[in-house]
């Protein structure tokens, strides 16, 4: 796809005209480097016929660049004061629906009007983990999931075994991340004081657990994780409210040694572990 037809957004300037600023309860940093945003777009490969669901269109930077490539984009803004000028800046893009509202509060369904969608969006870092889990969540899901995060953040999710987290297996479960590239801190308006990336997340056909397991697998990760320092014999002991010697029964019987520690296992014997209990 070519971009170069799309003018580069000065937000300083759209934001003064305005009068307003970024709002930091919100977790405001406008995205407005044009290579940054064509790696999105790019990323997040969108077909013609494909509904996009962007969540915090700010001041429509990247929304150009979606709407240009997508049948629909459906984008989310939960500050009023940004709608003045996010109606503006897409006036030459009627494909484009702006809905006032908080993403975690509004039903996926009412939004997108396809299944496989896509998600392409610069998100507020307070609210990562939030907003993934319930995207991952709710149905309809979405195919592929793009977003511009805290660097760490993606680094962590994206994470194998020897290094996981509750984060990297509440994510991978559902699909396979990866980084799909680094964003210098000046690519945004005000600058962050953390690094960027895009994260993608290609959405699996099925969960890797079943779904009539996945209530126990997330119950078991998050006792594992509850004291991660400690031995997982201790951890699901403490997390799962059971004796000691019964998690290590538990654990022996999943042919996991009760030693080892929850950020080594794999979603493949976090899987038996279920299956054992």
């Amino acid at each position: 796809m070519n971009y170069s037809s799309i003018p580069p957004l000065n937000a300083v300037a759209v934001l003064k005209r305005y009068g307003l600023h970024a709002d930091k309860r919100l977790g405001q940093n406008f995205l407005q480097d044009p290579f940054a945003l064509e790696k999105i777009a790019n990323a997040a490969e969108i077909q013609a016929d494909d509904c996009v669901l962007e969540i915090g269109p700010g001041l429509g930077s990247l929304t150009r660049y979606l709407a240009v490539s997508a049948r629909k984009v459906a984008a989310v803004e939960l500050d009023r004061d940004l709608l003045a000028p996010l109606k503006t800046v897409l006036t030459p893009h009627p494909n484009v629906t702006v809905t006032h509202g908080d993403i975690l509060e509004l039903s996926i369904a009412d939004l997108v009007d396809q299944p496989n969608y896509i998600v392409a969006a610069n998100i507020p870092y307070n609210i990562t983990s939030a907003i993934i889990r319930h995207l991952l969540e709710s149905e309809p899901k979405p195919r592929r999931i793009v977003l511009t995060i805290q660097k760490e953040v993606a680094e962590r999710i994206c994470a194998k075994p020897g290094d996981m987290s509750l984060l990297a297996l509440s994510v991978q479960v559902y699909g396979e991340p990866r980084l799909a590239a680094k964003i210098p801190a000046g690519a945004f308006h005000p600058i962050p004081n953390v690094d960027s990336a895009i994260l993608r997340i290609d959405i699996h056909p099925q969960p890797l657990i079943p779904a009539e397991m996945l209530p126990i697998f997330f119950k078991f990760i998050k006792a594992g994780f509850s004291q991660k320092r400690k031995t997982l014999r201790n951890s699901l002991s403490s997390g799962l409210h059971i004796k000691p010697a019964d998690a290590e029964t538990l654990l022996n019987t999943a042919n996991i040694d009760p030693m080892r520690r929850a950020e080594t296992l794999s979603i493949e014997e976090w899987h038996q572990l279920c299956i054992t209990k």
